[in-house]
């Protein structure tokens, strides 16, 4: 799949659902009828919204791990816990279930942020700080973590 692009916001209802923008729905179209997978963030409280072939890569990889080392099946445990699948409904709403709605603090406000290949999925207050808190730092981060790529061919400038 393509990189996702924007930063997109939008409300839960009641019900915890929450309307997909067009935008963002004219981008993920060609994997609507796969589905998703809904899962806790590990670094940050948000949630992960990964198109159900973009899962398959992840589930691939931690598929190759030692289930007889303790740090390997404890990783899997935690990594997978509350993951659930997760289709649109027939009016482009995303639901949210209460289990992931209490774990990342989502109230009404929410914010959809593409995440390369994944969406993210935050309670608008806790995206704003963590953007916020982020970026003194981040042109040391973008050096560190990027910084080292033009010395082959995928050279970025």
């Amino acid at each position: 799949m393509k990189s996702i692009i924007g930063t997109y916001e939008c409300r839960t209802d009641a019900k915890g659902r929450v309307m997909l923008s067009a935008a963002l729905k004219k981008q993920i179209e060609g994997v609507l009828h796969e589905g998703f997978v809904l899962k806790r963030s590990v670094f940050q409280p948000c949630l992960e919204l990964y198109p159900m072939s973009e899962w398959n890569k992840v589930m691939g990889q931690v598929g190759k791990l030692n289930r007889f080392v303790k740090k390997n099946n404890d990783f899997i445990r935690l990594f997978t816990a509350g993951v659930k699948n997760i289709e649109l409904d027939a009016s482009g709403r995303l639901l949210l279930p209460k289990d992931l709605l209490a774990y990342s603090k989502i109230s009404k406000d929410v914010v959809l942020s593409s995440a390369v290949s994944i969406i993210e999925i935050w309670d608008k207050k806790l995206y704003e700080e963590a953007i916020d808190g982020a970026i003194g730092g981040f042109a040391e981060l973008a050096e560190q973590v990027m910084g080292g790529l033009n010395n082959g061919e995928d050279e970025l400038s």
